[in-house]
C-alpha cells in the first residue's frame, strides 16, 4: 500500500489514496500500525483522500487518530491533504471542495515552492451550545464560557466550542510544566462531561493579534500543533474578547493566520510539506 506523509507545523499525517484498495473498515486497525512511532512509519494520524476524476474539484476525506479513532475532521489535516492532491497532480484547480465527517470544507492552495504548500481552508461557523459541542453536565448551556471544570484536583475555568469537532480551552499567563499540561489535558480529554471527548488548547495571550497555544489532541496526546485546535483558541479568545477577529497562533514550531468576521466563517492559512512516499503492508 502506497503512502505519503506530510506535516503541516510537526502535526503530521499519512496520506493514503482509498484506490489503493484499503478497506475503509479496516482503516482505524492501520492508523494503529503505521502511525506507531517505534513499530510504524509514525504519524499523528492517517488521512484517507480521493479527488474526483470528473466534475467539480472535490475530494473525499477521512482522518484516524493514531489510536485508530475516526475524528469528524483535522484542519491541519485538511491542509495536508490540498498540499497531497496538488503535489501529486489529482485535481488541476488550486480549489477543492473536502467532503468531512464534519460537512463541507473549502480550501485553496495559494502558493507551491517546491514540497511546501501554503493553504487556505475554510473551517465553518463555531457551534457554540453545550449539545452541539457536545458538553454535558445536564444544563444544556448556550455557551460554556470560562465554564468551572474540575479536573487534578483542581478547578480551571474553560471555555468549550465545536468547529466540527470538540475542544476545550483554557487560557494561561505562563505554560505549566510539560508533565503537568500533559496530565490537565489526558484528564480533560476524557472528562465525563464530553462524551465524545475532547481536544484540549492551552492559550496564552500575547496581545491583540497574537496568542500562543500548546495542544493536546483527542486519540492522539501531545502535537506541536493542532490545526481545528488553532482555530477553536483563536475564536474562544475572540468571544472573551482578549484578541481582535484576524489572530496569528504562535504554535511550537509555526505560526498560523486565523480570521473569523462578525457573522462569518473561520478561515485559516498555513503550510503544509510534503515529506517522502513510501509502501507498507495492508495487512
Amino acid at each position: 500500500m502506497r503512502f505519503t506523509k506530510l506535516h503541516a507545523l510537526g502535526n503530521d499525517f499519512l496520506v493514503v489514496d482509498p484506490r489503493e484498495g484499503l478497506d475503509p473498515a479496516a482503516a482505524g486497525g492501520l492508523a494503529r500500525r503505521i502511525c506507531d512511532r517505534h513499530t510504524g512509519v509514525g504519524a499523528d494520524g492517517l488521512l484517507l483522500v480521493s479527488a474526483a476524476k470528473e466534475g467539480p474539484p472535490e475530494a473525499g476525506f477521512r482522518v484516524f487518530n493514531a489510536d485508530g479513532s475516526e475524528a469528524e475532521i483535522s484542519g491541519n489535516g485538511l491542509r495536508c491533504a490540498a498540499a497531497y492532491l496538488a503535489w501529486h497532480g489529482a485535481v488541476k484547480s488550486p480549489q477543492v471542495l473536502f467532503h468531512t465527517a464534519a460537512g463541507p470544507r473549502p480550501s485553496e492552495v495559494l502558493t507551491s515552492a517546491g514540497l511546501v504548500f501554503e493553504v487556505r481552508i475554510g473551517l465553518g461557523t463555531p457551534r457554540l451550545a453545550a449539545k452541539d459541542i457536545p458538553f454535558d453536565d445536564g444544563q444544556n448551556l448556550d455557551r460554556v464560557l470560562d465554564y468551572p471544570l474540575f479536573v487534578v484536583k483542581r478547578t480551571f475555568p474553560v471555555t468549550c466550542l465545536s468547529v466540527g469537532n470538540p475542544h476545550c480551552s483554557l487560557f494561561v499567563a505562563n505554560f505549566p510544566s510539560r508533565g503537568e499540561w500533559r496530565g490537565i489535558g489526558g484528564e480533560i480529554e476524557t472528562h465525563p462531561f464530553f462524551p465524545a471527548r475532547t481536544n484540549v488548547e492551552f492559550i496564552r495571550v500575547l496581545s491583540r493579534d497574537e496568542i500562543e497555544v500548546r495542544f493536546w489532541e483527542r486519540g492522539v496526546g501531545e502535537t506541536l500543533s493542532s490545526g481545528t485546535g488553532s482555530a477553536a483558541a483563536a475564536a474562544a479568545a475572540m468571544l472573551k474578547g482578549l484578541v481582535d477577529r484576524t489572530v496569528t497562533v504562535r504554535t511550537a514550531i509555526g505560526s498560523l493566520k486565523i480570521e473569523w468576521p462578525e457573522g462569518g466563517e473561520i478561515l485559516q492559512t498555513g503550510p503544509a510539506e510534503v515529506v517522502f512516499s513510501g509502501d507498507f503492508p495492508a495487512a
